[in-house]
C-alpha cells in the first residue's frame, strides 16, 4: 500500500507580474545557505531550515517566535518543488511579517497572501529551471 501523498503540482502562471520578478531577482540562483543568510539580514531573525516528513499534502510552513524563525519543507516533495516551497515560505517571512492575526483583521483575503507568495516562488524558480535546462543542453 502506497502511503506517499500524491502532491498536486501547479502549472506556472501565464504572466508573472513585474513586482514578483523584481522581488525574486536578488534571490534567484542563491544556494540555501546564502538564501538564509540574506533572509536573516533582512528580517533580523535567526532562521532554521528543515526538511521533515509532513502530513498529507502539506508542502511546508514557517513559524516565527521572537528573534527565531523556522521554515519546514516536506521532504517527500521532489527537489524542484522543495525549492518552490522554500521560496514561497521565504516570501511570507520577508513580506507578511504581521502573521495570521493581522490577516484575520485585514480586508485582504488570506488567499491573496498565498497567491503573492506563489508568484514570488514562480518568478524565482522559473528563472532557475530555465537556466538549468539551458546548461544541461549545452
Amino acid at each position: 500500500m502506497n502511503t506517499t501523498p500524491a502532491f498536486r503540482f501547479p502549472e506556472p502562471p501565464e504572466h508573472i507580474p513585474e513586482w514578483a520578478s523584481k522581488a525574486a531577482a536578488e534571490w534567484t540562483g542563491l544556494d540555501e545557505f546564502s538564501l538564509l543568510v540574506r533572509a536573516e539580514e533582512r528580517t533580523g531573525k535567526q532562521i532554521d531550515l528543515e526538511y521533515p516528513l509532513l502530513p498529507g499534502e502539506t508542502w511546508g510552513f514557517h513559524i516565527v517566535k521572537g528573534r527565531r524563525a523556522g521554515i519546514f519543507i516536506n521532504r517527500r516533495l521532489p527537489e524542484r518543488w522543495k525549492r518552490f516551497a522554500l521560496f514561497h515560505e521565504l516570501f511570507h517571512l520577508l513580506e507578511h511579517r504581521k502573521g495570521e492575526a493581522f490577516w484575520e483583521r485585514t480586508a485582504t483575503p488570506l488567499s491573496s497572501f498565498e497567491r503573492q507568495a506563489d508568484l514570488f516562488a514562480w518568478a524565482a524558480t522559473l528563472k532557475e529551471w530555465e537556466t538549468c535546462w539551458k546548461e544541461s543542453t549545452v
